[in-house]
């Protein structure tokens, strides 16, 4: 028999081992079986561990639960969704984002969904973008216009409502350029197409010859969709922009030529009033010259060098 002393120790220590386990089974007991009959690998360790590094273990075992029951359990370990938790990321949708990728049969793994969710992208609606494509209206209704305007060379206006139909780029989602560049781009691509336009009865007879050259462009380069089609929902005719500039310009060379003209009457006007100003200075030069001809007559006679019948 062990003495009383010894006897005491092992009973207080087997009470706190049964205390701690108890503990455990409380806090942890319904995780562990759920994990357990769902056949994800988690140990109480972990749990405990999960805890002490201020982790959300019920996050981290129904994640780890969703990605075994899914095929995925082998690939994600409790460390690496513990980690993603720790970087500030949304653990359930990457699984969910996961699972959906590894049911459409897409190339998508851990890493680079996690990446993608810590970007600050929706990683689960890329992942259902790329399934199932989206259509993006051109221009955005958003900016509070409903039409592009572009202008063929005849100069008719063509007023066009386009509609783009995109899937996610899971390889560009990160750094890609987002439906505000895909817009952006679209839109030029149609004004560009419809001004190379001779006519815009061209347009109007094969609206899809848009639609062709805009794809041929790869609009979709270094962005995080790849587009499908670029539909033209709606043309209408809008004004004859050309006649109208033409008429402007040709009212605004009347109003040069009538200002040219304006300018070379008041010049007229001008010179005229000058050569009566130098007019009335040679009479007045005139009058003063005459005026000193009786003077010098006088002279002469009193100087005698003038005769008059032959005398002095």
């Amino acid at each position: 028999m062990l003495p009383a002393p010894l006897f005491v120790v092992a009973a207080v220590i087997l009470g706190l081992a049964a205390l701690t386990m108890l503990l455990l089974l409380f806090n942890y007991g319904q995780l562990w079986f759920q994990a357990y009959w769902s056949k994800a690998a988690v140990t109480f360790m972990e749990l405990v561990g999960m805890t002490l590094r201020k982790v959300n273990a019920r996050t981290i075992v129904q994640a780890k639960i969703m990605a075994t029951q899914a095929g995925l359990g082998r690939d994600i370990s409790c460390r690496r969704l513990e980690a993603h938790y720790l970087a500030g990321g949304d653990v359930p949708r990457v699984i969910r984002a996961l699972i959906a990728a590894h049911r459409a049969d897409l190339d998508l793994d851990f890493d680079r969904a996690c990446a993608i969710d810590l970007a600050g992208r929706d990683v689960l609606d890329a992942v259902q973008t790329s399934v199932n494509p989206k259509v993006i209206d051109c221009p955005d209704t958003a900016s509070g216009k409903s039409t592009l305007s572009a202008v063929a060379k005849n100069g008719v206006e063509l007023r066009i409502r386009a509609r783009v139909t995109v899937r996610t780029n899971l390889q560009q989602l990160i750094g890609g350029a987002t439906e505000e560049t895909i817009i952006a781009r679209v839109g030029e691509g149609i004004i560009t197409s419809i001004g190379s336009a001779k006519s815009h009865f061209e347009v109007m007879e094969h609206p899809d010859t848009i639609s062709k050259a805009v794809l041929q462009r790869g609009l979709d380069a270094q962005t995080a969709f790849q587009i499908v089609s670029i539909d033209i929902a709606d043309i209408e005719v809008g004004e004859n922009i050309g006649a109208r500039l033409q008429a402007d310009q040709a009212e605004a060379d009347t109003r040069v030529a009538r200002a040219k003209a304006e300018e070379r009457r008041s010049v007229a006007i001008a010179r005229e009033q000058e050569m009566k100003a130098a007019t009335a200075d040679n009479r007045a030069r005139l009058l003063q010259a005459e005026a000193l001809v009786p003077k010098s007559i006088g002279e002469a006679f009193r100087a005698g060098r003038v005769t008059v019948n032959g005398q002095r």
